[in-house]
């Protein structure tokens, strides 16, 4: 009974070991500051920082830029609708779940607080410093994307 839990132990510890392993150099280069930017007027709007854990990428907002349309950026989000009004966006993970898949991330999930709306989503570079973020319901093809520039 020892020698079997022994075992089991011995295959869980090298399991959870082989499932946590380091992204390869192509997906850390996703990774850091993005800047996004407005679909209507082209000015940029917040930086989202992406990072890793585990092998599984997330992103937060970290800074509101002025705009023409707002001064004086604000992390709170009055304009935003739903379960998303009235709060602070770095609390906010825009990015979630995202795995590495040959050549860019995908799986997870990217939320537009200013909609309340949660799309599938993938990030791949377009370059050394474009990021394509694609967010779509059901295929892909049905989608939108768009490109951030890195700090």
């Amino acid at each position: 009974m020892r020698r079997s839990l022994a075992l089991l132990s011995l295959l869980t510890l090298v399991a959870v070991a082989a499932s946590a392993q380091p992204l390869p150099e192509d997906a850390l280069a996703h990774l850091g500051d993005w800047t996004t930017y407005s679909d209507e007027t082209g000015e940029a709007q917040v930086i989202v920082r992406i990072s890793e854990s585990g092998g599984v990428v997330q992103g937060r907002i970290i800074r509101v830029l002025p705009t023409q349309e707002e001064p004086t950026p604000n992390f709170i989000c009055e304009d935003c609708r739903g379960r998303f009004q009235g709060i602070d966006l770095r609390t906010v993970p825009l990015i979630e779940g995202m795995e590495w898949n040959r050549d860019h991330f995908s799986g997870g999930h990217i939320i537009d607080p200013d909609k309340a709306k949660t799309y599938k989503a993938t990030i791949k570079l377009d370059g050394p410093d474009r990021l394509k973020v694609r967010g779509y319901i059901g295929i892909r093809a049905l989608g939108r994307t768009q490109v951030w520039r890195r700090n």
